[in-house]
């Protein structure tokens, strides 16, 4: 049974569930009729609540049920984007990276291009491709209940037609979002020309309307992070790209490499439309700060999978150099991620 969200209600994330909504996983998924249909059930849900309860930003004990179709998926994504009360996205790179990220409650999953490519091995900065990109994308749809974004770096193609047949085939994954950038890796400029990215835009977009999914585009402004043009212009630069890429379809605006408040205010102030700020790093600003200003959406990236990597380094160098593993205390248990990646009842 389908559930249409005609209207997406999230649990309010101190207060509890809402009446007539399902009760358990990551997401309040209520039906045109403010009820969810007793036969819907999760299917490989394992946190309880119990070891993980919620938090002010994880959205309570709920699940996407597994008969809600993509198009309602990318509904709830959606939804999720509120400015003040931010979506937070560990960034997965494999399936269980994903699960795990599921089963802690997140109400969502966003893919790494850097953890992907890094766990191929194969260097970021848009050297994974077309193919590699979606088989991961394809996979860890296939593997969680909640809504997956992809990230697909600057489209998989220069023309506009190719990367609208990225976005179909992105779609057809399972995904119901992207992540798309301006940054360019050839040429005498670090960014594609406004109009060029505008035209780029215009194509996801149609493709997504093609396919009758309203896929969320975040739409990446590469100025900060690739310091682009003269630092004083920055700012604007930012907000007029911004402005361009959202009356060609994007959805939302992300802009990594800011994590100064004044700049973060600017930018919320300046966009009409979700920010996503980037922060992982214990200097940077934490996530109730950012919500303070209004950021919709923050990402930790390739966060994770540093993270995750750095402990393989730190053990193996400790094991080599002393013969212990002090470094892998905590070591999550083999039957829990064994259950995480098993067959679903």
């Amino acid at each position: 049974m389908l559930i249409d969200i005609t209207t997406t209600v999230l649990d309010q994330r101190l207060s509890g569930p809402t009446p007539g909504t399902a009760t358990r996983g990551s997401a309040v998924v209520p039906s045109a009729s403010g009820a969810v249909p007793g036969d819907v059930k999760p299917s490989h849900q394992t946190n309880e609540c119990g070891e993980y309860p919620p938090g002010p930003f994880r959205p309570g004990c709920l699940t996407v049920p597994m008969t809600i179709s993509q198009r309602d998926k990318a509904l709830l994504f959606h939804e999720l984007h509120r400015k003040g009360e931010p979506l937070v996205l560990a960034n997965a790179w494999d399936v269980a990276s994903a699960r795990i990220i599921e089963d802690a409650g997140s109400p969502a999953v966003a893919t790494t291009s850097a953890g992907v490519a890094w766990s191929l091995g194969i260097a970021d900065g848009d050297r994974l491709g077309r193919d590699a990109a979606v088989d991961v994308v394809a996979r860890v749809a296939a593997a969680v209940n909640v809504p997956v974004t992809a990230d697909i770096e600057t489209g998989f193609g220069e023309s506009p037609e190719e990367l609208a047949e990225t976005i179909r085939q992105v779609l057809d994954a399972g995904a119901i979002g992207v992540n798309l950038e301006d940054g360019v890796f050839s040429g005498s400029t670090p960014l594609r020309a406004v109009d060029e990215q505008v035209e780029r835009l215009r194509a996801a977009r149609q493709a997504a309307d093609a396919a009758d999914v309203p896929l969320y585009v975040n739409a990446r402004v590469d100025t900060y992070i690739r310091q682009a043009g003269d630092p004083a212009t920055r700012l604007q630069e930012t907000l007029d790209r911004a402005a361009a890429y959202l009356a060609a379809g994007a959805s939302g605006i992300f802009v990594p490499a800011v994590v100064d408040k004044d700049t973060v205010s600017a930018l919320v102030k300046g966009i009409d439309a979700p920010l996503n700020i980037l922060a992982w790093r214990p200097e940077h600003p934490t996530v109730p700060e950012l919500a303070e200003l209004g950021v919709a959406r923050v990402s930790v990236g390739s966060g994770v999978a540093s993270a995750a990597y750095a402990v393989a380094q730190r053990s193996i160098r400790e094991l080599l150099s002393k013969g212990s593993s002090a470094e892998l205390a905590g070591a999550l248990d083999y039957g829990y991620i064994n259950g995480l990646l098993a067959p679903k009842a």
